[in-house]
């Protein structure tokens, strides 16, 4: 429980399972998903509202769950974290971390931490790139509600990106959702400006069936990237099993 003055955030949940996305997908991870988003994505399938509670998983995969309140410091969070055995990581994501990046800065946790960001918010990325061993990207594209100046979002990922890039103690990796909708020229525009920060590229189709895109589509997608950087197409695996 939070101590008078300690910085706190809301936290939605805690618990230990496995990385659904990415080249780490199938890895032991512990996650802290945080509330609220500075974006808004039409595809978006995550509740970002704050809640008065944090759901605690206390036994990995039991489904039960213990009710902590919110909202939680930074010492709250690391004893949920330890309770946890040999994971690969601890994820960090949302909502949007980020915009709970002076807490993240406060944490004291063993475990490498793996950040999943939307990538938009590269002051608050400067203030704990040198606590992140992993970095899991997203290039958000159209439609976005919420961003009216899309020259001004591109500039932000990009500055995010250098700001996080992949170092020799870090791996930076960018994520792309692709939908039915998503203009490839804007992908590889995008792209081809973080190559030289990223480790690899992954195109994730849309998780939604209404909206998956063609495949000779995203297979021809994957090609042209090929010319920027090592693109993989990986879907929601966590999904396909029904695990958190």
């Amino acid at each position: 429980m939070m101590a008078a003055g300690q910085m706190s955030a809301n936290v939605s949940e805690v618990f230990c399972s496995v990385q659904g996305e990415g080249p780490y997908v199938g890895s032991r991870q512990a996650f802290v998903r945080f509330t609220g988003c500075n974006l808004k994505c039409s595809y978006c399938d995550t509740s970002v509202g704050n809640s008065k509670s944090c759901r605690f998983e206390e036994l990995p995969g039991s489904g039960a769950f213990k009710q902590m309140e919110n909202p939680l410091c930074a010492e709250d969070i690391e004893k949920m974290v330890a309770s946890y055995k040999k994971i690969h990581s601890v994820s960090l994501t949302g909502g949007e971390p980020l915009m709970h990046a002076d807490l993240i800065s406060r944490l004291n946790i063993a475990s490498p931490l793996y950040l999943e960001s939307n990538m938009t918010l590269p002051h608050m990325a400067r203030k704990i790139r040198d606590k992140l061993s992993y970095v899991a990207g997203d290039v958000k594209l159209l439609p976005l509600s919420s961003v009216d100046d899309m020259d001004q979002h591109f500039e932000q990922t990009i500055e995010c990106f250098r700001t996080l890039k992949t170092t020799k103690d870090r791996d930076c990796f960018c994520k792309v959702v692709v939908t039915k909708d998503t203009d490839s020229d804007d992908v590889e525009g995008i792209i081809g400006a973080i190559s030289g920060y990223i480790s690899c590229l992954v195109l994730q189709p849309v998780s939604q069936k209404e909206l998956l895109p063609d495949q000779g589509r995203l297979i021809g997608l994957q090609e042209r990237l090929l010319d920027h950087i090592d693109t993989k197409i990986i879907p929601q695996t966590h999904r396909m099993w029904g695990c958190l």
